[in-house]
């Protein structure tokens, strides 16, 4: 907006407020509006803007058109085109990517794509990506996790029909398997378990997990520091690694549900079991046992 657009005020500019202007990059053009606003122009870009007196003389007044600068030469700098600010989010823009696509960002996410702190895509191209990666390996991307795992995604197998949740980094190497007819992990048969552990500490703990072979994975896979005294408890047979991965799903998450103080901290077991997360105090021992139970009953029936 040209300066003549605003209508003046017609007030004393006062010097100290013309000398507040120019410590903070402005001169004070008139007074605008009403007593409380100023016309300021910015000595960086020579652009004008209104100002509260307030702001002026108690903060640093903020050129929304250097800022706008900056969002063009971030934009730049990250490989794409500026489209102009969100009119409904102060904190995003409208940007245009080299697929022509156009993309709403926030402006932080953009300048740290700027500084290459983090990637930006399109995600209209991931996914057609995503897509072309499943039916080259006779799949179709059914859409996101239903557990809500970034890493995962959930695919139908072309050949059988089945639908099942696979890690994208798997379905890209083909590491994987049909849990409905393929050869390996989730249709062939498997295990749950309850294993314990007693840490040098003195930490008495426990797991419940599914494997193909619990003995293998204690001994050759969990184990960091076999001086640790380790032994399995119980295991359950399943018909497939699918069916035992989804009922571990099930079975911890009743326990977290129930028993959220029972979870043992990574720290407390790091150094000697090589897992992260789904280790709990040995007074959930009983309850994970119950449970194998019931289900070996079920399978039974």
């Amino acid at each position: 907006m040209t300066q003549s657009a605003y209508p003046s005020f017609p007030l004393t500019i006062h010097a100290h407020w013309r000398e507040t202007a120019a410590s903070k990059g402005f001169d004070i053009l008139k007074r605008i509006r009403d007593r409380y606003h100023l016309l300021l122009a910015c000595r960086a870009c020579g652009a004008t803007h209104v100002s509260k007196l307030f702001v002026l003389m108690n903060n640093q007044p903020l050129c929304p058109h250097c800022i706008e600068l900056r969002w063009q030469a971030d934009a730049k700098a990250a490989g794409l085109q500026w489209a102009g600010r969100d009119p409904e989010s102060r904190h995003h823009g409208f940007y245009i990517a080299d697929c022509s696509h156009r993309l709403r960002r926030q402006f932080e996410l953009v300048k740290r794509a700027a500084e290459g702190i983090c990637d930006l895509r399109c995600e209209l191209c991931h996914s057609r990506k995503e897509q072309e990666e499943a039916a080259a390996r006779g799949w179709e991307l059914i859409g996101p996790d239903p557990d809500g795992d970034p890493n995962y995604r959930l695919y139908r197998h072309l050949e059988c029909g089945h639908s099942q949740r696979v890690a994208r980094a798997n379905m890209q190497t083909e590491r994987f398997g049909c849990g409905g007819c393929g050869e390996n992990w989730p249709a062939a048969p498997s295990h749950l378990y309850a294993m314990q552990f007693k840490l040098l500490n003195g930490a008495l703990l426990v797991k419940l997990g599914f494997s193909r072979n619990p003995d293998s994975r204690l001994r050759h896979q969990l184990m960091k520091d076999h001086s640790v005294d380790a032994q399995i408890l119980k295991t359950v047979r399943m018909a497939s690694g699918q069916l035992a991965l989804q009922t571990e799903k099930r079975l911890h998450a009743r326990l977290k549900d129930a028993f959220p103080d029972s979870i043992a901290p990574p720290d407390l077991y790091s150094g000697s079991i090589n897992v992260r997360s789904e280790i709990y105090f040995a007074e959930v021992t009983r309850e994970i046992l119950r449970m194998l139970d019931g289900i070996a009953s079920d399978s039974a029936a």
